[in-house]
């Protein structure tokens, strides 16, 4: 056998591009094994060494694309391509030009801050396309000039005849020219748990990946047998490499989140720079010096531009990452949790994701009696428990699967074999078995191995007097062959009402989406058989046999998936099943986790293929259930449902779940899912508990919740100084305050207070309400109530005061030290009520966030140090303010917080009766 290496191919060009090579796109499933070696231009020989070369020269080596990267200073700055980003830049700037460093070194920190969470998070998808490459990084066994050779597996091309054993991985796409008994493991592609039994006939042309059963695909992995195939496609142009152009192609959209931030921002710098512009223009033309006014309107636009939003939003969606860990999710970029708590739709994978990814025993049916696969240890009561044990024994002992590890506990047991036969052996362990022993006791002689053509395997097991031949297989297979049936210890003739009976069952629970195995056995003499002969005719020992029962087997339901589904569905969220499996077994996890899976809710890719993307978006809400689906299905179910606006979550754990996770609104990967979907996703669920799901849900909510009442607290605020400079400059009246008085209240309110809304905790009723949606602004009515109607209300009474009292004589600095104590005031009083902007302030416990108490009172410090500390009061040109003006001032606060409280109110009764008009 040659060793091929690299070497033997020098000369090929390090970059290429995969074209279409031959017939790379007919339907090889539907051809003959003659008509594909012909089309491919090959033969069961092989390529000859020559030819090979050649055709790596012309089409490319067997790897993935690499997508062409950008410069780390390119990623880098491109982070800063954002409105808010502008703004906070320009306020930053004019900050130096006021001399407030101190504020300006908080703007420039956290712009850099963000930028530089968003660079280490940018090649998102060109990870994933790395881990897709290591797919194909392992040698091949291929028939070069007619020998067998190893080679590389990038140094495949199409026409190669390779041979594919047990254990071995695939490394292209394949057409099989022959089979043994092979079975391979497609679940990373197709989402189908049970290994598919490989032949090389002709499968019908519309046949969907899944039932492909003459092709074998790359990344894959061969379970058991042995087959000889010829290669169809190789990197790119491999169903994996397809997966690869889906993720490159796919264009991360920003998070709803992101889209509502952008648009607030450039609301925010249109309007504030619009009345700063005002501001200073009507200064100058009133007259006032043009030097004045201008550093009047840098102050109050400095003073305007909520610059704490960006760090107190990333400050809330830290902590909401951090508290998701300690649930065992690990959230991949900030605003994923967020995302979540938007979402409206939830799509997600059935295998690996509600069901546990793997086979298992789930009954056993017995004479004519069903046992559950946790009462195998308490039959010993059951008329049956002969029949049961029996059946397990033969399932254990008709098995090549083993245990690593026989001395552990059985669940840390580590299994080796074929699924199937690794869900009996741990059937019958639990139930008490030990195979070692049961061996020693009934050694095995002969085996027949498992073949697609033959559906059964059989072992010939020595006793104390003659022998015995264990069967499993295919329920009609082994039945056809069995005279007697086994039951309460006895044999007895299967008579056709019996053997109808069993059928039927097979029947049902076929029909529901099981699979199933018959158990047989027969007691040869030690007379019967000819110890001369090397090996015994199977076909007189495969013969009148005894029919022991059917195993049912069945990926098992994760524990907390139906309860997960029914809380997210509670919480106003629409789960979506999207599986690669057969539609009857979507249907019976559907069914176990509760949702509806009538014909007309359920949708097939191939039926998928038959209508164009308009017609899926108008029909897509009717869907509950799609089966039988491929990677470019979920892109096309995902994009419909985002066109109707809403937010969409895909849960998955494969590479055909990897283009999908990377399209939707927030992907979710299993932690024992592959590291492609890993790599795609936005966040992971380490202990693969779909609950964290909900509790991710609640967590993104309260983030919204958060968000939303830090914004109220410093955009609300921002209208005050302009609402006064403007009124003292219409008017002709001296300016209510000073550039450096204005910025030192910029520190009091857009310093800690608002951080500590951050801490705030959920509501019990934030998973009553409805999702918020794409749709759904970020500035809700009642924000625009108390930001536009109360906020600026109050401000304009504030100025009359002011005007009043100017009006009256007063010292032109003493009114300026009241206009500073009222607006500060007001500030830190008004951050109790937005603490929840639906609940009134005497129902929410004043004490339950620390934090609050800290930064108000860490805020009051600097607050009462400029009102009466000599130093800074020369500094700020304030003088002492009285105690009896402490009346005024807390009067305008109490205002301030009466009117918001009056707004909650009046919303929250809105609220109710809609809510009311809608049951």
């Amino acid at each position: 056998m040659h060793i091929v290496g690299p070497q033997d191919f020098a000369g090929l060009p390090t970059r290429y591009c995969i074209k279409h090579f031959f017939c790379m796109n007919k339907n090889f499933h539907a051809l003959s094994v003659k008509d594909c070696l012909a089309e491919l231009k090959t033969s069961l020989s092989g390529l000859s060494t020559r030819e090979a070369t050649s055709r790596l020269t012309k089409n490319g080596l067997n790897e993935l694309e690499k997508k062409r990267g950008f410069s780390r200073w390119s990623v880098f700055f491109k982070q800063l391509k954002n409105p808010f980003i502008y703004i906070l830049l320009f306020a930053g700037v004019a900050s130096l030009v006021l001399s407030e460093y101190t504020n300006a070194t908080v703007i420039f920190t956290a712009v850099f801050l963000n930028a530089l969470i968003g660079f280490f998070q940018e090649n998102k998808a060109n990870n994933s396309l790395e881990k897709l490459r290591e797919l194909v990084k392992y040698r091949a066994v291929v028939k070069r000039d007619g020998e067998d050779s190893v080679v590389d597996a990038f140094l495949l091309t199409v026409g190669d005849i390779i041979s594919i054993e047990a254990g071995a991985r695939v490394p292209a796409d394949a057409r099989l020219l022959e089979t043994s008994g092979l079975a391979v493991n497609e679940a990373v592609l197709t989402g189908e748990p049970f290994p598919a039994d490989k032949i090389s006939e002709i499968v019908s042309i519309g046949a969907s990946l899944a039932d492909r059963r003459n092709m074998i695909y790359a990344g894959t992995t061969a379970v058991s047998g042995r087959g000889l195939a010829v290669i169809t496609a190789i990197g790119s142009e491999t169903e994996v490499g397809g997966i690869s152009r889906m993720i490159a192609l796919s264009i991360e959209e920003k998070t709803p989140l992101q889209a509502k931030l952008e648009k607030l921002a450039k609301f925010l710098a249109i309007m504030f720079l619009s009345l700063c512009s005002l501001v200073f223009v009507l200064g100058v033309v009133e007259g006032r010096g043009i030097y004045e006014m201008f550093f009047v309107g840098v102050a109050l636009a400095v003073s305007s531009i909520p610059e704490g939003l960006l760090i107190s939003m990333t400050l809330i969606l830290v902590l909401g990452m951090q508290r998701l860990l300690k649930n065992k999710v690990l959230t991949r970029k900030l605003v994923s949790a967020e995302t979540l708590g938007s979402t409206t739709v939830i799509c997600t994978d059935k295998t690996g994701t509600l069901t546990e990814g793997k086979m298992a025993v789930a009954r056993i049916l017995a004479g004519d009696s069903e046992f559950e696969l946790g009462s195998f240890t308490r039959l010993q009561e059951e008329k049956e428990a002969p029949t049961v044990f029996l059946a397990l024994r033969i399932g254990a002992l008709c098995n090549n699967a083993i245990l690593e590890n026989p001395d552990e506990p059985l669940e840390e047991g580590r299994f080796f074999g074929a699924p199937t036969e690794i869900a009996l052996l741990s059937a019958a362990m639990e139930a008490g078995l030990n195979k070692s022993e049961a061996l020693r006791v009934e050694p095995r002689l002969l085996e027949k191995q498992f073949t697609s053509a033959d559906k059964f395997m059989a072992t010939l097991h020595s006793r104390s007097s003659g022998y015995v031949l264990y069967e499993k297989g295919a329920p009609e297979i082994i039945l056809a062959k069995c005279a007697d049936f086994y039951s309460d210890g006895e044999q007895l003739a299967l008579r056709n009402e019996r053997r109808e009976r069993i059928l039927n069952n097979f029947k049902k629970f076929t029909t529901e989406g099981f699979r199933l195995m018959a158990m047989a056995f027969r007691e040869i003499p030690e007379s019967f058989l000819n110890k001369d002969e090397a090996e015994p005719e199977w076909k007189k020992l495969d013969e009148k046999l005894c029919f022991v029962g059917l195993v049912v087997l069945k990926d098992p339901l994760r524990s907390d998936a139906g309860h997960s589904i029914a809380e997210a569905r509670s919480a106003g969220l629409r789960p979506i099943i999207i599986t690669g499996d057969h539609p009857l077994t979507a249907k019976a996890i559907a069914l176990e986790i509760g949702l509806n899976a009538d014909k007309e809710n359920i949708l097939t890719g191939e039926e998928l293929d038959k209508i164009d993307d308009k017609e899926l978006s108008r029909h897509v809400s009717k869907i509950d259930i799609y089966a039988r689906v491929s990677p470019h299905h979920k892109l096309r179910i995902i994009n419909a449902w985002r066109e109707r606006g809403e937010v969409v979550a895909m849960v998955g754990d494969g590479i055909n779940d990897a283009p999908a996770l990377q399209a939707a609104d927030i992907g979710i990967a299993l932690g024992t899912g592959t590291d492609i979907a890993k790599e795609a996703s936005d966040m992971v669920l380490l202990d693969n508990n779909f609950k964290a799901i909900v509790l991710a849900v609640e967590e993104g909510r309260r983030i919204f919740s958060n968000l939303r009442k830090v914004i109220v607290y410093l955009v609300s605020d921002s209208f005050a100084e302009i609402v006064l400079i403007s009124g003292a400059i219409i008017l002709s009246a001296p300016l209510p305050l000073l550039p450096v008085q204005i910025l030192w209240l910029n520190i009091i309110q857009d310093g800690l207070p608002n951080f500590s809304l951050a801490f705030e905790k959920s509501t019990k009723s934030a998973m009553e309400k409805k999702p918020k949606g794409r749709e759904v602004p970020l500035l809700s009515s009642k924000m625009k109530a108390i930001i536009f109607g109360v906020g600026i209300f109050i401000d304009v009474v504030i100025f009359i005061f002011f005007w009043q009292l100017f009006k009256q004589g007063s010292d032109i600095t003493y009114l300026r030290t009241l206009m500073f104590a009222i607006l500060g005031t007001k500030s830190l009083v008004s951050i109790f009520s937005l603490r929840s902007l639906s609940r009134p302030i005497w129902r929410l416990n004043l004490f339950s966030n620390g934090w609050l108490w800290a930064a108000v009172g860490f805020s009051s410090t600097f607050f009462l140090l400029a009102l009466y500390w000599s130093p800074i009061q020369k500094l700020l040109a304030i003088t002492n303010l009285p105690a009896l003006d402490w009346l005024a001032v807390f009067a305008f606060a109490f205002a301030n917080l009466i009117l918001i409280e009056a707004v909650k109110i009046f919303f929250t009764i809105r609220e109710k009766k809609k809510y009311a008009i809608a049951r």
